[in-house]
């Protein structure tokens, strides 16, 4: 093909090689997403024991004895830990759970959790979030 004097060559579609391109480039880019979500830091806050039994936005029923968990984001089944920045104790809790709905907090856990960080008294604290699985 010549336009304005210069010739082209015509590209030549070809599906296989089109379709590695495209499933390198999207493990490439999975990878890249996993890798780069850093820890999160804000306040924790714990769950009312009015909440005990109710279904939560997983479907499970929740309990404040088991070491749960909403945030606004993560995947339900996400393994997280949770650190206490005040005094350095940490838990793992699952995600099951949608919220905290209050500005400035970025995670509500159940209370086995928060008596485990050392906050049952505060009711609050700042915590760091590192994401440790997906389910």
């Amino acid at each position: 093909m010549n336009i304005f004097g210069k010739v082209i060559k015509r590209f030549v579609f070809r599906p296989p090689v089109v379709l590695a391109l495209a499933l390198l480039l999207s493990t490439v880019s999975a990878c890249q997403q996993k890798a780069q979500r850093p820890a999160e830091t804000g306040l924790a806050s714990f769950y009312s024991t009015s909440f005990e039994g109710r279904i939560t936005s997983s479907g499970t029923k929740f309990s404040n004895s088991k070491f749960t968990a909403a945030h606004r984001t993560l995947p339900f089944g996400t393994q997280v830990k949770v650190t206490n920045l005040e005094n350095g104790k940490s838990v793992m809790v699952t995600i099951t759970d949608r919220g905290p709905f209050i500005a400035g907090r970025i995670i509500d856990l159940s209370q086995a959790a928060a008596t485990t960080l050392d906050f049952m008294d505060s009711g609050i604290v700042e915590v760091r979030l590192e994401v440790v699985s997906k389910e």
